[in-house]
């Protein structure tokens, strides 16, 4: 069993764009939405994955993540994901020991901007860069599962 142990914020402004180490454009796709239980599937260039996340409790949450083949990922994501497909450019930027995710979405949630950090531990320190703004890590709305039954444009106006 894995245990992800993950913190999300909003970013403001574009300092962050500096910093940027390594860039990767991704499609996601959901089988399953319901918070108990996320199936994600997961197409990044010729690569893809089938994540299995068990429910969000303080930012820690049981989670399990195959390869499987991009042919399979393309078919799942067009035929029995939900629509529409999450679309996004995941920025990496290193913190220390950590590296910082910045997904910046594309179609129905543009505007979106979300950043992530993976800890080793809950109780991990953590320095804020000045680009994070407010912390969503408790705010259901901000889950891509979230975002694929109901996209960010259809929400967040005057919101982001």
């Amino acid at each position: 069993m894995g245990i992800e142990i993950e913190r999300k914020f909003l970013v403001t402004g574009e300092e962050w764009r500096s910093l940027v180490t390594s860039v990767s454009q991704f499609a996601q796709g959901y089988l399953s939405t319901v918070p108990e239980r996320t199936v994600r599937v997961r197409l990044a260039g010729e690569q893809a994955w089938i994540t299995i996340k068990g429910k969000a409790s303080g930012g820690q949450r049981r989670e399990y993540e195959y390869a499987i083949p991009v042919a399979d990922a393309r078919e799942l994501l067009a035929e029995l994901c939900l629509q529409p497909i999450i679309q996004k450019n995941r920025y990496r930027i290193p913190a220390g020991d950590l590296c910082w995710e910045v997904d910046e979405f594309t179609g129905a949630c543009t505007g979106l901007i979300l950043a992530e950090i993976e800890l080793p531990q809950p109780d991990y320190p953590l320095t804020l860069p000045p680009w994070i703004g407010l912390e969503v890590t408790d705010d259901p709305r901000y889950t891509n599962a979230y975002l694929a039954e109901h996209p960010y444009q259809e929400w967040a106006t005057g919101n982001s």
